[in-house]
């Protein structure tokens, strides 16, 4: 699965998920789309595997991200 976050001015407190998609070329057109024209705003796309660590957290491997 690949989530889709926004993120502004680089500010891990102003993160919000978009939504899970299961194939990346799905989750790159919303997060595109999602902060084009939007001045500030960038997109993160994260791939995770259901895997979890010792404080329940799910692991996640960031694969995209916009400037």
């Amino acid at each position: 699965m690949y989530q889709v976050i926004t993120e502004r001015d680089y500010s891990e407190f102003s993160r919000k998920q978009i939504g899970e998609y299961s194939s990346f070329e799905k989750a790159l057109e919303v997060a595109q789309k999602a902060v084009e024209g939007k001045e500030g705003l960038r997109y993160i796309i994260e791939k995770t595997d259901g895997h979890i660590d010792s404080y329940g957290n799910q692991i996640v491997t960031v694969v995209a991200e916009s400037d």
